[in-house]
């Protein structure tokens, strides 16, 4: 197994789709002081309105604001660009950084670039995933997620949820928009935002590494005491409220296609045995496995291994110097598109001709 290098970089990807304040949000951050030693990599300078906030530019791609945040064009593939800015860091030819954020274009799918991460050599020593933050317009997000796939994938990998231009709309809306993306992403944290104002603090430090304690806080990077809760796909339902637009809608509606779950395993496992499960689960429907996080109790460690995935990729398992309390089940949060826990779960005693009742699940 191996250790997370806690000195490695965080990298934060900010999503959304056309319109939904992503360019907004970018542009108030990186005037903010807390993002200093700060750098972001976004397709063009000009889609941000940076060149009113330019204060000095290092090269033809690179600029620096007053913040202190370093900004970086992409050129070519998104690789080539950070393994550049690390390796001009590291030789000192542009201002050190701590921090690394990545704008996606508004009709991107996250997961090439969480890829990206997980599988260069190069990049998986030297950055480590933070988090995925994914911004959604109040005024037009549920139409937006009923019509394309892409801003519902946005919100259901996020580890938040930033919902702009919330003075747009009335409480009401809101309350039923939180709602939904509750039952879509139930760990997220959701916060709003008029005209992209937020603080940073709120957007970062999602990771496995806690930068406040110094430690790998797996429980708070999992969360999955969010999935316990009764949530169903599309939007959770408090009985009593009225959502005739949520319960009529459309049964080809993207968002009624995600569901969110974790699985806990009660027994412990060969790791060779999980490790095939999941193997299994990503060859035959890794486009359907939009994020899974788990902490896993294996035979052959005393202490947990945590896993990563996005769609096909996996990130190298990571063991832990102690379990975090006095539960050692397995946990393995999915999200996923179209795909039940009874499959997963299937799989899984397939594999280990184990009765069903050695696995034990909360929807989430």
């Amino acid at each position: 197994m191996t250790k997370v290098e806690v000195d490695s970089l965080p990298v934060s990807v900010i999503t959304g789709f056309l319109g939904s304040g992503k360019t907004t949000l970018l542009n108030r951050l990186i005037q903010h002081p807390g993002m200093d030693k700060t750098a972001v990599v976004i397709n063009e300078f000009g889609e941000i309105g940076i060149d009113n906030m330019l204060v000095e530019s290092v090269d033809d791609d690179v600029v620096l604001m007053s913040s202190g945040c370093l900004c970086c064009t992409i050129r070519g593939e998104l690789v080539d660009t950070l393994k550049s800015l690390y390796t001009r860091r590291a030789k000192q030819e542009i201002p050190d950084f701590d921090r690394l954020v990545i704008e996606t274009t508004g009709l991107a799918d996250p997961a090439p670039i969480l890829h990206t991460l997980m599988a260069d050599p190069f990049l998986m020593g030297r950055y480590r995933l933070d988090g995925v933050i994914a911004t959604v317009d109040a005024v037009l997000a549920m139409d937006t997620m009923e019509k394309h796939m892409e801003a519902v994938k946005q919100a259901a990998v996020a580890d938040r949820i930033v919902i702009s231009k919330a003075d747009l709309v009335d409480a009401d809306t809101i309350a039923a928009l939180e709602r939904h993306l509750r039952g879509l992403n139930p760990a997220a944290d959701i916060h709003r935002a008029v005209s992209g104002d937020i603080d940073p603090a709120q957007l970062f430090n999602a990771g496995l590494y806690d930068p406040e304690s110094k430690t790998l806080d797996v429980q708070r990077w999992l969360r999955a005491e969010a999935y316990e809760q009764d949530a169903a796909p599309g939007g959770s339902h408090d009985h009593g409220d009225d959502h005739g637009h949520e319960h009529g809608h459309d049964i080809n509606r993207h968002d009624a296609q995600i569901q969110a779950y974790c699985v806990y395993l009660e027994e412990r496992l060969p790791w060779e045995q999980i490790a095939s499960w999941l193997e299994l689960l990503t060859t035959y429907r890794g486009d359907d496995i939009l994020r899974i996080k788990g902490m896993l109790n294996v035979a052959e460690s005393e202490t947990p291994i945590v896993v990563h995935g996005v769609q096909h990729m996996f990130h190298p398992p990571v063991q832990l110097g102690a379990w975090p309390d006095d539960d050692h089940r397995s946990r393995i949060v999915f999200i996923t598109r179209g795909l039940g826990r009874d499959i997963v779960e299937n799989m899984l005693t397939a594999l280990t001709e184990k009765k069903p009742d050695a696995i034990t699940a909360d929807q989430g």
